[in-house]
């Protein structure tokens, strides 16, 4: 198994790739988008561990671009963290020919270069061969293409259509989505959320508006706001006893040796020098018009050359490192928090690179404070900055300070108990089995039961229903028609053959029980397995062929009926004591806004100064959210109102506890105090539009009872706001999702 536990929406990914690459019926081409830093040869080595648990037959082609590094790094990590998995390389294909339950980690530039030693013209046929001897011997191949974006070459393609893969999985952070075939992308929030990168890039912190006289000039300002930052991100992380030096990247557009030897002055006159090993530079010539210039500042300064001595240490010497364009391919430094992009000219711009070697937290963690969380870029080009706005990498920022009078409230917080964190896996099998037994009126008689699930749908049997297409066609619209063209075929089940749709269908369960696979698949046999678990929670006695075919059969009423029960209100017993603090609101705060905004106007009621209707658009803020704010702007009773962060220490923040057992926070949305001095803790949520609920939150009845004894712990008015129809309707009785029951209240009766 696989040395590391996998994040859970690195696990879903998982199992996105193993469905696709044994389902016959998915396309032979799957692009996988893998933000940076989720951790994506994690997924790729979890995958291959998985799928070859089924097809030692198989062979994977783990192609990586550059030259060499990624390979090679990708490869120790299979070998670090997958030990009984084997690794070979294209050299052992040419030597020894290709060996099933193996990956081979070939590097493109190795096969592909004509002027490339590795493989020569004669050799680069032998492995051709070694492709033909493969596939008569009945190996069967899957590709992998890493950084997918970088191997569009007619050379590539020409290596791909020989090996004639089954599958092939393209993965990158920017993939070509033109790609027909399976589409799979990584939600960028699941890794913020899991702390492995960092919550947004702030551009331009703390720089007022200048007037710069040169290129030069802004360079200057440019360097100093950078390192003003740097310093503060590294007291930042000696008060929270890490060692870890950050990094400044002060990326130049080309090969200029007059801007490079300004920049180097100005560095040197701020205390950092190539000679005190504070500064670093990586220059390579890239393109044709680099070469051409045949600058003096090409290879690499206090780089390292073991990794005891790699700039990429969290603690290595240099603070500052220069470079051009693109660093090598997977080059990872995760203490890089602050970029400088230069310009040769005022007039220049160039593309979005580099911003994801930002991204990664040193540590894989958040720390609840701000400005270790972010990333931080400097830049006075315009175009480029609204380029990384607009691709969603980053926004412009404004500073906001508490104004005098709500310095005086004072709230409290819980945080939770970090000897909390685990889950009672009997206890959670048996709200299960009580809630099968409820739903479907069941008993202790299980021949009774499955007569009972058989007149609710429930498949049973020994065989595994699937489709079948049959028919006369016109037209492709007729092949989209749904089940009228379909046929059911049964076929007996084999506990061999059938292992692979069986745990398909338990990773589906599993993804809505918050368990791991195994401990899923225990509860499954329990409640339906024969001779396995407690009797006390069987509800079928099913047979091994038997169980097989239920679990495949019903795999889809399975996970309904799951989804039903993962959002089924909990009693919010706190096994362990909360932690309860103080909270003040914060003293000062950076927002996101949208510039170049017309008829702005400063919302008062807002704690802070400044705080105006540009941070409040369809970008930052929800439909309940603009119009909450907007309410409490116009209303008399409301004094000040302020908006909550949505994680982090330095917010108010309340624990609820889940179906699972696992204690969690969530951040109320808002705090309000009246003119009479009244707190209201407000939690917006999605409404109601045409009759249909627009809330994704299944946990929220669990968060509105912890929200409720919370309020009432501390004598604070509390509700859920919801919208219908540009409306606001206040809950904070008892919550129900009909918006039109009595619970829901126009807010201005209560508020």
């Amino acid at each position: 198994m696989i040395d590391i536990k996998l994040k859970d929406f690195q696990e879903e990914a998982v199992d996105f790739l193993f469905d696709k690459t044994t389902n016959s019926n998915s396309k032979p081409k799957i692009v996988m988008q893998s933000p940076t830093g989720s951790g994506k040869t994690i997924i790729l080595v979890s995958y291959i561990e998985k799928y070859l648990d089924f097809h030692m037959d198989s062979v994977i082609c783990w192609f990586c671009p550059g030259k060499g590094e990624l390979e090679e790094q990708s490869k120790e990590k299979m070998e670090r963290f997958a030990p009984s998995l084997k690794t070979g390389s294209v050299f052992d294909i040419i030597n020894t020919g290709f060996e099933g339950g193996t990956t081979y980690f070939i590097n493109w530039e190795t096969i592909t270069k004509k002027d490339n030693t590795a493989i020569r013209e004669s050799e680069r046929k032998n492995l051709f061969e070694r492709i033909s001897e493969a596939h008569n011997r009945n190996l069967n191949f899957i590709i992998i293409i890493d950084e997918e974006h970088q191997n569009n070459t007619s050379k590539a393609d020409d290596i791909i259509s020989s090996i004639n893969a089954a599958y092939e999985i393209r993965v990158s952070a920017t993939p070509n989505k033109r790609v027909l075939g399976e589409f799979y992308e990584i939600p960028e929030e699941d890794v913020i959320n899991e702390g492995l990168i960092t919550r947004f890039m702030y551009i331009n912190y703390g720089l007022d508006t200048v007037e710069v006289e040169n290129t030069f000039h802004e360079t200057d300002i440019l360097l100093e706001k950078a390192d003003e930052i740097r310093k503060k991100i590294a007291q930042a992380y000696i008060d929270e006893n890490e060692n870890v030096r950050p990094l400044v990247l002060v990326q130049f557009p080309n090969l200029n040796d007059n801007l490079i030897e300004h920049v180097e002055e100005k560095l040197n006159s701020m205390g950092y020098s190539y000679e005190n090993k504070l500064l670093a530079s990586w220059f390579s010539a890239e393109t044709k018009d680099d070469r051409n210039r045949k600058s003096k500042k090409l290879g690499k300064i206090n780089i390292g050359t073991t990794s005891e001595d790699s700039i990429t240490n969290s603690n290595a010497t240099p603070v500052f490192l220069l470079f051009k364009q693109a660093l090598a391919t997977g080059w990872d430094c995760p203490r890089a928090k602050v970029l400088v992009k230069l310009r040769e000219n005022m007039d220049e711009t160039f593309e979005i690179q580099t911003l994801g070697r930002l991204r990664r937290m040193p540590r894989a963690k958040h720390y609840g404070i701000e400005l270790l969380d972010c990333s931080y870029l400097y830049t006075f080009d315009e175009k480029y900055k609204l380029e990384v706005i607009k691709a969603g990498n980053g926004f412009e920022t404004q500073r906001v300070f508490l104004k005098e009078e709500p310095k005086k409230i004072k709230l409290f917080k819980e945080l939770r108990n970090q000897d909390g964190d685990y889950v009672d896996e009997q206890g959670i099998r048996n709200r299960v089995f009580e809630f099968f037994t409820q739903k479907y009126n069941l008993t202790n008689n299980k021949v009774e039961n499955a007569s009972t699930l058989e007149t609710k749908g429930f498949v049973f049997g020994t065989k595994v229903s699937k489709k079948y297409l049959t028919g006369k066609y016109a037209t492709l619209q007729q092949l989209n028609e749904g089940d009228k063209y379909y046929h059911l075929m049964g076929i007996e089940v084999d506990t061999h053959l059938h292992g692979i749709d069986l745990r398909h269908n338990v990773d589906e369960v599993k993804k809505h029980v918050g368990l791991s696979y195994d401990k899923t698949n225990q509860i499954l046999r329990t409640l339906f397995l024969k001779d396995y678990g407690n009797i006390k929670f069987k509800i079928l006695n099913l047979k091994l062929r038997e169980f097989y075919a239920f679990i495949i059969n019903n795999s889809e009423r399975l996970k309904s009926d799951f989804i039903i029960f993962s959002g089924q209100r909990q009693d919010q017993i706190m096994y362990l004591e909360n932690r309860l603090e103080s909270f003040r609101i914060p003293l000062e705060e950076t927002y996101r806004y949208l510039p170049f905004q017309r008829n702005v106007k400063v919302l008062e009621s807002n704690v802070y100064k400044g705080y105006d209707t540009t941070m409040i658009t369809s970008e930052f803020r929800s439909t309940s959210e603009r119009l909450f704010e907007k309410y409490c702007e116009k209303s008399e009773r409301v004094k000040f109102i302020y908006k909550n962060g949505d994680t982090g220490q330095q917010y108010l923040s309340i624990v609820y506890g889940t179906n699972f057992d696992k204690q969690r926070l969530f951040y109320p949305d808002y705090v309000v105090q009246l003119v009479d001095g009244t707190i209201w803790l407000i939690e917006t949520k999605g409404g109601e539009s045409k009759g249909h609920s627009k809330n994704i939150d299944v946990q929220i009845e669990n968060k509105f009872e912890a929200f409720k004894r919370f309020a009432n712990e501390h004598n604070y008015n509390f509700g859920f706001v919801r919208d219908r129809d540009e409306e606001l309707y206040l809950n904070n009785t008892e919550y129900v999702e009909d918006m039109s029951h009595s619970s829901w209240v126009p807010i201005e009766y209560i508020l």
